[in-house]
């Protein structure tokens, strides 16, 4: 078989990846989020994550001086809302206010939340790493809020539930159907 690929300069191509609003304050200021799609999952143990901002956005000077941060998980219903925050800058507009975002207090970090996201992850900042267009915040994750009508009854998070918002090379995607579970390839049959 052979191949009918292109060969393009190297660029960012891991899609899709979440379309998440990161939420700051400082002391005594209002709050603000930025959408960030260049986000993830670092370690297990401890729980940790990253985000890269570019050092010109109005939050990074937030999170560099504070040193903390709220990833909130956005959902199909909140598109245009996430596409604004990513456009918009915090210096010249109140996103809060404009998006009728409801902050809300976290549990540890003094950022606050966003009451309309689903799951609220607080984060502290553990580097910085200036790696060139942008920098990596590499956070650990202090306290996870969970919206409770995600829950099954024996306490299982359904994030399906949710309705999540993707990102894929310039595009927002609603969530997929569920196609299978970790482990099922080698997950032995019921004998029946």
């Amino acid at each position: 078989m052979e191949s009918q690929k292109q060969h393009w300069k190297a660029g960012n191509m891991l899609y899709p990846i979440p379309a998440v609003l990161v939420s700051c304050q400082r002391p005594g200021e209002k709050p603000n989020a930025i959408t960030v799609a260049w986000t993830g999952t670092v370690c297990t143990n401890p729980p940790m994550v990253y985000i890269s901002l570019r050092p010109e956005r109005y939050s990074y000077d937030i999170i560099r001086e504070t040193g903390e941060f709220v990833i909130n998980l956005t959902t199909e219903k909140m598109a245009k809302a996430v596409d604004y925050c990513g456009v918009r800058s915090g210096r010249e507009v109140d996103k809060f206010r404009e998006m009728q975002f409801t902050p809300e207090p976290s549990q540890i970090v003094k950022a606050p939340g966003i009451l309309q996201c689903p799951v609220n992850i607080e984060c502290r900042v553990v580097s910085v790493q200036e790696l060139g267009s942008h920098h990596m915040f590499l956070a650990k994750v202090l306290q996870v809020n969970v919206e409770e009508a995600l829950l099954e009854e024996n306490g299982r998070l359904d994030l399906q539930r949710a309705g999540l918002l993707h990102y894929s090379h310039g595009e927002y995607f609603s969530q997929g159907s569920k196609l299978g579970s970790f482990g099922y390839s080698v997950r032995k049959r019921p004998k029946g």
